[in-house]
């Protein structure tokens, strides 16, 4: 990929977290910097107007616009062979996604999106997966809040513990604290096709539970179970917890990143996910809203009245509100042989998480499947099990999130 044109291309250009991907790539890296990017889509003047939005009069003609449909297989085709990365920000993915993965396999091109939707990743993944190894493009889902943060937080913790102890934790609880932001329109619209498409075939929904829907083929299922369901106290944390919706995606990444990293934290390794609460009230409270939000969305009738009051793709909150947000995750690596062993670390982010952090946090996997010197070929892989190192670096050093230890184990 040595001869393309550009390192980057951003795809959807001209939704909302689209455009705050432009807009961080424009104030992190320029136009006429050492990042040779792009910006496209299917409209000229929708993306005339985010290039316009964004840069001065004497800039705009330094971000280069190209024109691609997702329905047109040749415009696809031509646009990924002119890039070594295609960021993407279409979905919800299961509508709108594979074309554009089928092509950058085709191409070998480097590729990175925002799906959480677990049942599209289950079809993709063994469908192009030999075709990408042999092509050597990497295909990196969920650089989002679902689930950069989830699957790096868990990878950070396990670092600390092997530098502290010589030992990887057999254990990693995920427990997300202090949080101020919304669902974007984006991800409340794949819940939704998700839904619809579990209508149309049930077995979407046991695919979706369990655990491992994610686990390279072949590979025997590990120890851990169903997500959290109702008010939980957890003695590690003493503190209560409730249900966390991303879990039934961010669990099965991170699982998905023991295996292929060849299962440093063993193959009984064991992850879940909750939400920290002050009181059991409070974790009954939240845990039997979340019952009643799924079960709202899950029924055709109810759905369709849901609908008029969620956000919309392409809608989102103002520059206010998402300066206004932020968010922190507490992972607790437990050793069961040595319980003094156990460490915990606090990931933490500066907007709110669905939105301005998540379009940081996309921006630099795309710089980072461009830029860095990646390890891994071609194939499927997790942000951790192919960004790792060279990603936190960009995380902390650049898209405002911070990892830290806070618990007071000796070193």
């Amino acid at each position: 990929m040595a001869n393309r044109e550009f390192d980057v291309i951003v795809w959807g250009a001209t939704g909302f977290t689209g455009q705050l991907v432009v807009e961080y790539l424009v104030q992190t890296y320029g136009v006429s910097g050492d990042l040779r990017w792009a910006i496209a889509g299917r409209n000229r003047s929708k993306l005339e107007s985010v290039r316009q939005s964004c840069l001065s009069a004497a800039e705009c003609d330094q971000l280069p616009i190209l024109i691609a449909d997702s329905n047109d297989t040749a415009s696809l085709a031509s646009l990924v062979r002119q890039t070594r990365v295609m960021c993407t920000t279409v979905g919800p993915y299961a509508k709108f996604g594979t074309p554009l993965v089928s092509a950058c396999v085709d191409a070998g091109t480097h590729y990175c999106d925002l799906t959480g939707e677990v049942q599209w990743m289950a079809r993709v993944i063994p469908e192009y997966q030999q075709a990408a190894e042999a092509s050597g493009a990497r295909i990196v889902h969920t650089c989002g809040f679902d689930s950069v943060p989830f699957d790096m937080g868990n990878w950070y913790v396990q670092q600390v513990m092997f530098e502290r102890h010589g030992v990887y934790a057999q254990q990693v609880k995920g427990r997300v604290g202090r949080n101020r932001g919304s669902a974007s329109g984006g991800t409340i619209a794949s819940i939704l096709n998700m839904m619809e498409e579990a209508k149309r075939d049930p077995s979407i929904r046991r695919q979706v539970a369990n655990p491992y829907a994610l686990y390279p083929a072949g590979i025997p299922a590990g120890k851990d179970g169903a997500d959290q369901m109702g008010a939980v106290f957890d003695p590690d944390f003493s503190e209560w917890t409730s249900p966390f919706i991303m879990a039934a995606i961010n669990t099965r990444v991170v699982r998905r990143s023991n295996a292929l990293l060849g299962f440093p934290w063993g193959e009984g390794f064991r992850y879940d996910e909750a939400t920290l609460s002050d009181s059991r009230y409070r974790a009954t409270l939240a845990s039997a809203a979340g019952v009643i939000g799924m079960l709202t969305l899950a029924l055709g009738p109810t759905r369709k009245l849901a609908q008029r009051f969620l956000p919309k793709p392409g809608d989102g909150p103002s520059l206010e509100q998402r300066e206004a947000g932020h968010y922190e995750v507490f992972f607790r690596g437990i050793d069961s042989s040595d319980r003094g062993r156990d460490t915990t670390v606090k990931v933490s982010g500066d907007l709110d998480p669905g939105y301005g952090s998540t379009s940081k946090m996309l921006g630099e996997a795309a710089v980072c499947l461009a830029k860095d010197e990646l390890t891994v070929g071609g194939g499927f892989w997790t942000p951790a099990s192919a960004l790792a190192e060279h990603y936190l670096d960009r995380l902390t050093g650049k898209a405002g999130l911070q990892f830290e230890i806070v618990d007071t184990a000796a070193g």
